[in-house]
């Protein structure tokens, strides 16, 4: 039998113990909050006012994304995104419902210009997780989802000059390591350029010559919170410009493009895939949160382990960029880069109620 000693020991312990758990995972949000990448502005918006009229959070961050990938002037997601080295867009989402504890997923679907829709279709009607390839765009087909050609005359331009590119000695080649390709520098022949495509005004040239040496890898992830403390999120892209066709970065891996955990909060990426695959980022932030980690620590946590994949040399990692977004149950957030700074400011998108706004992103390494 418990004496009286035994009780109050007891009791100081438990409520010891519920403090630390709060003081880790934090508390339900009084206010509902939208984050995400820098491209989301419009993202946040469009989900905080679905939240705002009752709809489910998983709900509100795809209607939000959706605006991104129907945008043609985005070029890292959706409809308009770089395409691979054959010339086809490939698509890549995947999603996490955190009331239910559930995910969906595509990899490589093609032609359908809102692949968010369908890993939550995923997600909602079939047995799995994640469904890749022509077996996702066949899915998709079957579910009223029309195939279309998303490859826009920008990109088409951007994948030609590339081509170009690839008669410098120097030209980025993903047939070769990624440490060869981080050496690589090859100057601008815009003269030339010039002569190939004579339609093609001087400042679509330039940028199409510095996708094709140094691709985008874009993509936008979104978060959101209700008043609840219902969490859900998303992340979608078209991935690395002129990749191999087949390739899937992070963005449609849950626990590595994004992860949420109900109890806890939420985790994504952008940036380079491969670095996050590496890591199991979205995981990573949210495990760092539930330990007691501010999302501020958990996002610095994670962009230490990236740096240390080269060993912490700066001379690579320079040439490399991934961010890391973080939004715990209770509301608070924060996001992180690999390199920021005053000269390589880094932002994120976040809506609490208001207009959506950009918020600096804290960062590993300061670039001069």
């Amino acid at each position: 039998m418990m004496n009286r000693r035994e009780w109050i020991a007891n009791s100081t312990a438990l409520a010891a113990a519920t403090t630390a758990a709060a003081k880790q995972t934090g508390t339900a949000s009084k206010k509902p909050v939208v984050i995400s990448s820098a491209n989301g502005r419009a993202a946040c918006a469009k989900a905080m006012e679905v939240i705002r009229s009752g709809g489910d959070t998983l709900d509100a961050v795809i209607a939000g994304v959706n605006i991104v990938e129907l945008d043609p002037n985005d070029t890292s997601v959706g409809y308009g995104g770089l395409p691979n080295e054959d010339g086809e867009v490939e698509l890549d989402a995947c999603v996490m419902h955190g009331p239910t504890r559930r995910a969906g997923s595509v990899a490589a679907i093609h032609g359908i210009k809102t692949p968010s829709k369908i890993a939550k279709l995923v997600m909602d009607t079939t047995t799995h997780v994640m469904i890749v390839g022509e077996g996702a765009t066949k899915f998709a087909e079957a579910h009223g989802y029309k195939r279309e050609n998303l490859l826009t005359d920008k990109a088409r331009t951007a994948w030609l000059v590339w081509k170009e590119s690839l008669r410098a000695p120097a030209g980025f080649n993903n047939w070769t390591s990624m440490d060869q390709n981080l050496r690589a520098d090859a100057s601008s022949p815009l003269p030339r350029l010039k002569q190939r495509f004579p339609d093609v005004d001087d400042a679509t040239l330039a940028w199409a010559w510095q996708m094709a040496n140094h691709p985008t890898y874009g993509t936008i992830n979104c978060m959101g919170l209700n008043e609840k403390g219902e969490i859900s999120g998303v992340t979608t892209t078209s991935g690395l410009a002129w990749k191999i066709p087949g390739r899937v970065g992070d963005s449609p891996i849950i626990g590595a493009g994004l992860f949420v955990d109900p109890d806890v909060g939420g985790g994504g990426s952008t940036g380079v895939g491969e670095l996050n695959i590496r890591t199991a980022g979205g995981h990573t932030v949210v495990e760092s949160m539930r330990h007691g980690m501010t999302p501020k620590e958990a996002v610095l946590e994670e962009l230490k382990r990236v740096s240390h994949l080269y060993n912490d040399d700066r001379k690579i990692l320079e040439k490399l960029d991934i961010q890391f977004y973080a939004l715990r149950k209770d509301g608070e957030h924060a996001a992180g880069s690999l390199w920021g700074g005053p000269r390589a400011p880094k932002n994120y998108s976040v809506n609490d109620g208001g207009e959506s706004r950009h918020e600096p992103c804290v960062f590993l390494y300061e670039k001069a």
